[in-house]
């Protein structure tokens, strides 16, 4: 520690720092992204999604929703490339 008190972060870790800001931000439009998705799928859907896996057990709409989130992974890992 200086002599004045301060201390003063090491240039390498303040460019690691702003080379995390960047992975910080695809992760945040990411994750409102995939809520957005599946929000706009709730309110196309004629019927409630919820009821229709949980209590209903409809397992080819549970396989098609994750078809369709894993295919919007897809595309979000190739637009943050």
């Amino acid at each position: 520690m200086p002599e004045n008190g301060t201390f003063e972060m090491p240039e390498i870790v303040k460019l690691q720092l702003w080379e995390l800001l960047p992975t910080v931000v695809y992760f945040v439009v990411g994750v409102l992204l995939f809520g957005g998705v599946i929000w706009l799928m709730g309110r196309i859907m004629p019927f409630s999604i919820r009821k229709e896996i949980e209590e209903d057990q409809n397992v080819a709409l549970a396989i098609l929703m994750s078809a369709f989130l894993i295919s919007i992974a897809i595309i979000l890992a190739a637009v943050i490339r």
